[in-house]
């Protein structure tokens, strides 16, 4: 199917992910072809511009595609409302058109990586690429070793994709969630993701790693990840 730049999709779907108790609103986004027509697969980690048709202020801006690449009837988005554009996406209702650009971006490239051990780090919405990540690799979960995936969020109640990540256990993959702000009802690690990784001490020898999230972030990982003996060709980032 080929495109112009951009074209147009439609809501099939939003779906709250943040707890109602959150102060933060957060939607899973699911868009389709307006026409019905099959989408062309994609990199995990690549990204797209939203917007909204007729609309220049706001001005689109890009999310990550959080769907599998090989799913050619939608594309999924986490979307956290905050001031511009993204605040009116996060509202929208199933029907309503979305302009969409792309995909596009560097993505995460893994084919150099089968047989490997596979680390997806990432924080708040930089989960989306991520599970693009993992979504894909149950398609192909013999192509790899070990997968582990670390998740760090502001509050327990900020998770986001809690049950999806508790049921990647049965796919033999690892999940460690992490907040930086603990509560009563909350008995699982407290700190930041860095922390959980540098705790764990994964090994560096055929592995790969892939950051998402908060410049701050990725670059506390990336040195906690050299420290652990992975170069620079094995810290990949998507953009």
């Amino acid at each position: 199917m080929q495109h112009s730049s951009p074209y147009m999709m439609r809501v099939k779907d939003s779906v709250r992910l943040s707890s109602p108790e959150c102060d933060e609103v957060v939607v899973k986004l699911e868009l389709e072809p307006m026409q019905g027509n099959a989408l062309e697969p994609f990199m995990a980690g690549k990204v797209a511009r939203l917007g909204l048709p007729g609309l220049k202020e706001p001005m689109p801006s890009y999310f990550a595609i959080a769907s599998e690449p090989g799913c050619t009837d939608y594309y999924e988005f986490v979307i956290k409302e905050r001031p511009g554009i993204a605040n009116l996406l996060a509202q929208l209702e199933p029907g309503a058109s979305v302009e969409v650009d792309g995909p596009m971006g560097k993505g995460f490239d893994l084919s150099p990586f089968h047989g490997c051990n596979v680390y997806l780090i990432g924080v708040g919405t930089g989960i989306a690429p991520l599970r693009s990540v993992w979504r894909d690799m149950l398609s192909h979960r013999d192509d790899y070793g070990d997968i582990a995936i670390y998740a760090g969020f502001l509050t327990p109640c900020h998770r986001l994709l809690t049950d999806e990540l508790e049921s990647l256990a049965e796919h033999n993959i690892e999940v460690s969630v992490s907040v930086k702000t603990g509560s009563d009802v909350w008995d699982g690690p407290i700190g930041y993701v860095q922390d959980m990784l540098k705790a764990d001490a994964p090994v560096g020898e055929n592995a790969v790693a892939c950051l998402a999230g908060m410049n701050a972030m990725v670059d506390a990982c990336h040195e906690t990840l050299q420290s652990l003996g992975f170069n620079d060709s094995q810290i990949l980032l998507n953009y």
